[in-house]
């Protein structure tokens, strides 16, 4: 491991720089300058890169063009702050267009020398338009294990994106703060005693449809599979695929709410849909730490798998057969760029027999679940939590389901039980917003069989020009609408203990009578009473128009309620 323990920045950019050296880089060409010191000095002191210092920034540029032409791989081209970087535009374009694999790096001064008349300074952000695979800037370096853990990450995505899904120049932009010479800093040579020795270890170069069998340590006792946020085309075979991998692999299925697999439950003997509320159990979660993670898409939005993840730091394995970044724990973690489908087929060993980590699972779910359950069922009061339940107990077959953002996904996530309706989720969780939600979903229900909306009233107010596309839309929208006149997540919040300002301008009520905004456009409108009611409106979908079924809420109780039962149902496991 070659680690430079002088200062802040000669640790980052050895991290930096090792990382690129285990996946495979050979060969960095320099040009000279000041910003760029610490990169300078990390890739001219790594044994195992040729380092090579070129003058001019544009002839440098083309020089690494050809010796990565030639190899295949990634050259890494370095360059100081200010117009140096400039110089280097006709080869990325070049690298672009030729589908030549660049790393180029572009030191630059930290945020505070910007905008100020400091010397050789020019805006480097985006500095080459739409031409490189990815741009990001880095943040400025930093002691802390969780960061430099990032740049590992981030570093191994940056040259993951060289490469694949098509090759191309890769821009990354990192600002230093002095002093960029190596000079002693007690706080960085104290990191020395207790930098995790394992740091490196999970490095693997770009794997593209591997062989589960060479390229996963399949055999551990304590694995698990994470069935993350996904809108597969095929969800059946995309659940079938999963339960082969759990039942070959012996491993416990954590299926996330928008994930198909809890609408198959029958394919798959192992699914976990209570995590969220079993990792709320400290020391029971102690007991789970796994050593191995196969995540299959996205990650799950529950905050407590989040945080377990990071806390317990196994090796994971993300299969995605898109080129994206799917880790924002920066864990110890390979992304395989191929599908489930495809990694589940090249996994042929027999059923794993059950072992005693996947029992603790299984106990764990069937206790939770069935407290969970009874605790809904019993609820007679309209608690906003329980439409997501029932709705997983009482949709049609095969029902399309748009899931708005903020409290439903949760919800979802939380109360959705397991079951075989074949429910087909739908969900803008790309940038998680509230933008656009009943145009999407009629979107999704336009030409399709009778569909359901489950949305907030912010949500929906957001977009209700949406609904004047109802003389235009064929088919069946059936909106479940959760009034809680305002923004019931923020409850979930420590702004939440604030207020003023919490009420006005974090949970903005509007007040809106959705009856009267219902008969402008049209619309069909009726006020929920009681379960019952929800309940026979949903069994049977109309064939044609749009209806709002409204339930009206209180965030405020609704928040007490989950804070009072969420860290309970798994209490006494």
């Amino acid at each position: 491991m070659s680690i430079n323990f002088s200062n802040t920045n000669s640790i980052w950019a050895s991290v930096f720089v090792e990382t690129l050296s285990r996946l495979g880089l050979k060969t960095a060409i320099i040009c000279p300058g000041s910003r760029s010191t610490p990169l300078t000095l990390a890739f001219a002191a790594h044994k195992d890169i040729e380092a090579i210092a070129i003058l001019d920034e544009r002839s440098a540029a083309f020089f690494a063009l050809g010796i990565a032409r030639k190899s295949g791989l990634p050259v890494v081209l370095v360059c100081t702050s200010g117009t140096a970087g400039a110089n280097f535009y006709p080869a990325v374009i070049e690298a672009r267009e030729s589908r030549i694999p660049l790393l180029i790096l572009t030191a630059d001064r930290p945020p505070e020398l910007r905008e100020c008349n400091a010397g050789q300074t020019i805006d480097q952000q985006k500095l080459y338009g739409t031409f490189p695979n990815w741009y990001s800037e880095l943040t400025l370096p930093s002691l802390e294990l969780d960061t430099l853990a990032y740049l590992r990450q981030t570093t191994l995505y940056a040259w993951e994106k060289t490469l694949y899904p098509i090759p191309g120049p890769v821009h990354l932009n990192q600002p230093f703060r002095d002093p960029l010479a190596p000079l002693p800093q007690s706080a960085a040579q104290s990191l020395q005693a207790h930098f995790p020795k394992n740091f490196f270890a999970a490095l693997n170069p770009l794997l593209l449809n591997p062989n589960p069998q060479t390229s996963i340590p399949t055999q551990s006792s304590k694995g698990i599979l994470i069935a993350g946020i996904a809108q597969p085309q095929s969800p059946q075979r995309y659940c079938e695929a999963i339960a082969h991998l759990a039942k070959s692999l012996g491993f416990p299925v954590l299926a996330e709410g928008l994930s198909p697999v809890r609408n198959y439950a029958d394919l798959n003997p192992y699914l976990i849909s209570t995590y969220d509320l079993i990792l709320r159990n400290s020391q029971f979660a102690e007991k789970l730490t796994p050593e191995l993670v196969i995540r299959i898409g996205e990650m799950p939005t529950s905050k407590e798998l989040r945080q377990w993840l990071a806390k317990t730091q196994p090796t994971q394995w993300v299969v995605d057969e898109s080129d994206r970044n799917l880790d924002p724990t920066h864990g110890r973690t390979t992304h395989l760029r191929c599908s489930v489908e495809q990694f589940a087929a090249n996994l042929q060993q027999e059923s794993a027999p059950p072992n005693s980590y996947l029992d603790h699972w299984l106990t764990a779910e069937t206790q939770v679940r069935q407290t969970l359950d009874q605790t809904l069922s019993q609820t007679e009061s309209l608690f906003e939590g329980k439409v997501a339940w029932l709705l997983s107990r009482c949709l049609p077959e095969g029902t399309p389901l748009f899931i708005a953002n903020s409290m439903p996904v949760r919800d979802v996530e939380w109360f959705w039980q397991p079951g075989n309706r074949h429910i087909r989720t739908w969900f803008n969780r790309g940038a998680n917003g509230i933008d656009g939600t009943l145009s999407t979903a009629l979107g999704v229900a336009h030409r399709h069989q009778s569909s359901v909306l489950l949305t907030g009233d912010l949500a929906l107010l957001h977009d209700t020009n949406g609904f004047l596309i109802s003389r235009k839309f064929v088919g069946h929208l059936t909106i479940v609408l959760i009034n809680n006149d305002g923004g019931g997540i923020f409850e979930m919040l420590a702004i939440a203990q604030f207020d003023p300002p919490f009420e006005e301008f974090f949970a903005a009520p509007q007040s809106i009578h959705f009856n009267q905004l219902c008969a402008t456009y049209g619309v069909e409108h009726e006020l929920i009473q009681s379960w019952e009611q929800l309940q026979q409106r949903l069994s049977v979908l109309p064939e044609t128009g749009i209806r709002v079924l409204e339930v009206q809420t209180d965030r405020k109780i609704d928040s007490a309620w989950r804070k009072e039962h969420l860290g309970q149902f798994a209490a006494e496991l």
